[in-house]
Formats: structure tokens, C-alpha cells, sequence
């Protein structure tokens, strides 16, 4: 019983855990404004590229 206590009260990977979910969150973030934005950005470079080689 002494055991199973104190593995309930161990807070030590609490911290670690949280950690890796902000980082999740702000690499979903990341990925969901480059995915909005950067398709348009690049066809727009690419296309400037196009016009002006030709």
C-alpha cells in the first residue's frame, strides 16, 4: 500500500508531460498557419519566377 501511495503522489513526470503538450500545441499551431498561408505564398513566387523568366 505504502508503494502505491507514494506512485500517486510522484509528480515528477507531471512536468514533462506538460511540457509536450505546449509543445504540440504550438507545432499544430505552426502547421496550421503555414498550411493556410503557405500555399498561397508559394504559388504567388512561383508564379513570379514564371513571368519573369520568360
Amino acid at each position: 500500500m505504502p508503494l502505491l501511495r507514494s506512485f500517486f503522489a510522484d509528480e515528477s513526470g507531471a512536468t514533462a508531460i506538460e511540457y509536450c503538450l505546449i509543445a504540440c500545441g504550438i507545432a499544430l499551431a505552426i502547421v496550421t498557419v503555414v498550411n493556410g498561408t503557405g500555399s498561397a505564398l508559394l504559388n504567388n513566387k512561383f508564379n513570379s519566377i514564371n513571368s519573369a523568366t520568360k
